[in-house]
């Protein structure tokens, strides 16, 4: 149990910006797994952007309460994913080759694809949140970071780490059985929990569209850089959390 929960610590470190001390938590071997918990600590977060709109609609719009809670969600992560998206489309996008392209996903500075990646990403999650009605928004943020988390952990089950360190480094050598089926069951049991509040049809919608906008970007960052890097596990949640938000605006 101890262990177990030493995991989550280090999980909800990694992805949030809370202060938590690890230094008890920490080892190699713990590191390694704490993508099991990725789609549990991606439900706490969104949930806490969806506390954020309530209050937020009380006193505000609904436009003005979705920015709210798209901003304490960025806030809490501390823009953990978007500064990979960033990254990712100066990298992916404007490398000519696999070496320049992960020198430039290494440099801090934001280029042109960086900035209107992550500009163009905001808009869209706020105005897909929008379309949506006001009850179900909570409830979309909860899965939309849910599944967004594990749509990265599939990358770590059979993706190819290609830098010698870095933060995906932990994860390199692939996921056990036993972080696999804790990160993949934790998105089920959320998933059928918002299949009771929303209906199916949206649900399908919303995983059928993240799941070809996980296809898309993958198949695009593979094949210039041939595998994976902490940047791309980014972008591709990102993404994801869009393609999640759209099936669910088509369908409510």
């Amino acid at each position: 149990m101890k262990q177990e929960y030493s995991i989550f610590i280090l999980s909800l470190q990694f992805l949030t910006r809370i202060p938590i001390r690890s230094n008890d938590h920490y080892t190699e071997l713990r590191m390694a797994e704490i993508p099991r918990y990725f789609p549990l600590v991606g439900a706490l977060i969104g949930a806490a952007g969806g506390a954020v709109f309530l209050v937020a609609h009380e006193l505000l719009s609904l436009g003005s309460a979705v920015l709210v809670c798209v901003v304490a969600t960025v806030a809490l992560t501390g823009a953990f994913h978007e500064d990979g998206l960033a990254d990712t489309f100066d990298g992916v996008g404007g490398g000519t080759s696999k070496s320049r392209a992960l020198e430039i996903m290494r440099d801090s500075r934001v280029g042109t694809y960086g900035t209107l990646a992550v500009v163009v990403a905001l808009l869209l999650k706020i105005a897909l949140l929008t379309e949506l009605p006001a009850r179900h928004i909570p409830t979309a943020l909860i899965l939309g970071h849910t599944l967004s988390r594990l749509s990265s952990v599939l990358v770590l089950i059979r993706g190819r780490y290609v830098r010698d360190e870095g933060a995906g480094k932990p994860v390199a050598q692939g996921l056990s059985a036993k972080s696999t089926w804790v990160a993949v069951i934790t998105a089920v049991v959320v998933t059928l929990l918002t299949w009771l509040l929303v209906g199916g049809v949206p649900i399908i919608a919303a995983i059928g569209v993240m799941l070809i906008a996980h296809v898309l970007l993958r198949l695009w960052i593979e094949q210039k850089i041939g595998g994976y890097t902490g940047d791309t596990l980014g972008s591709i949640q990102q993404v994801s959390e869009l393609g999640c938000y759209a099936g669910l605006a088509a369908c409510l």
